[in-house]
C-alpha cells in the first residue's frame, strides 16, 4: 500500500513491505531516472524476492518521479537533495541504518547519501552505475530536449528516443523529468568515492553503455567489489536473477 510523508517542501510516496516472519533488516530501494518505486522494484520482483528472503523492503518514488509531488525548478533536483528525502524517509519510519540500494541514477543518490549521512547506511548496492559515477554518463542535452519535444516521432537521437519512450510508459511528468535531468548528474571524486567506507556491491550490466565499468568504481573504495550482470543493458540488467542472488548473498555476508 503506497504512503506518503513530508520532506523539504515535496510531499512523497513511498512503500514499505514487511516480511511475513518477523521484523526483517530493512532495504531502502532508490530508483532510477524517469522511473519510480513500481517500475524499478515491484515489478521487476524486488520487493518479492527480499520480503520472502526476510528483508524488509521500503522503496520511495523520488521527487518528480512516480505519485510524489513535481517541481520543474532544475535545483530542486540535486542528488544531495534526493539523497536527504531518502534519508528522511529512514527517519520518518524510525529506522537508525539500513541496507541501501540504488539503480542508475538511484546509485547516484545512494552513494551521495552513504557521503552525507554515513551512520544511515550499513551497506551499499550500486547497481546501473560504475564510473559513471565519477566521468559521467554521456550526453545527456539530447534527452531534456527529447523530453520536452511535443511529438515522439520527432526525435532522432537514439538515446533521447529511448528515455522519451520510457517516461512515457511510465506516465511520467515529462516537464519535471527534463528539470530533474539538468542537475541530477552531479558527479563525484575519485576522492570522495574513497571515502565511502561500507561493504558495497557495484552490479552492471555486460552490455550496458551507460553505466561505465564497475570494476573501475569498486576498485576505489575500500570495501567493494564488483559484480557483471551477464549479457544485460541499462534497462534489463535491474530484474536479472543472478543479480537478485547475488545481492541476497551479499546481505547475508553483511547482515546489520
Amino acid at each position: 500500500m503506497t504512503q506518503f510523508f513530508d520532506h523539504d517542501g515535496f510531499h512523497l510516496a513511498f512503500i514499505d513491505q514487511k516480511p511475513q516472519q518477523g521484523q526483517g533488516d530493512p532495504v531502502l530501494l532508490i530508483h532510477g531516472f524517469a522511473s519510480n518505486h513500481l517500475v524499478n522494484w515491484v515489478s521487476p520482483g524486488w520487493v518479492k524476492t527480499l520480503t520472502e528472503a526476510g528483508y524488509r523492503a521500503i522503496a520511495l518514488d523520488n521527487r518528480g518521479h512516480g505519485l510524489s509531488s513535481k517541481s520543474y525548478e532544475p535545483a530542486d533536483y540535486t542528488p544531495e537533495k534526493m539523497a536527504s528525502d531518502a534519508a528522511a524517509l529512514l527517519d520518518h519510519l524510525g529506522i537508525e541504518r539500513a541496507h541501501v540500494m540504488g539503480y542508475s541514477m538511484g546509485a547516484r543518490v545512494s552513494a551521495f547519501m552513504a557521503l552525507a549521512t554515513p551512520e544511515k547506511v550499513a551497506t551499499l548496492v550500486l547497481g546501473g552505475l560504475g564510473y559513471g559515477m565519477i566521468d559521467g554518463v554521456g550526453d545527456w542535452d539530447p534527452i531534456a530536449e527529447a523530453l520536452l519535444a511535443p511529438n515522439a516521432a520527432d526525435i532522432s537521437h537514439t538515446r533521447g528516443k529511448m528515455f522519451r519512450a520510457f517516461a512515457d510508459q511510465t506516465r511520467s511528468d515529462r516537464e519535471a523529468l527534463a528539470a530533474c535531468i539538468s542537475t541530477s548528474r552531479a558527479e563525484l571524486t575519485e576522492a570522495e568515492v574513497a571515502r565511502i567506507m561500507q561493504p558495497t556491491l557495484v552490479a552492471v550490466g555486460t552490455k550496458d553503455d551507460i553505466a561505465g565499468s564497475a570494476e573501475q568504481l569498486a576498485s576505489l573504495m575500500p570495501n567493494a567489489e564488483a559484480f557483471d550482470i551477464e549479457g544485460r543493458d541499462h534497462m534489463l540488467a535491474v530484474g536479472d536473477r543472478t543479480f537478485k542472488k547475488r545481492v541476497l548473498e551479499f546481505y547475508a555476508e553483511n547482515p546489520l
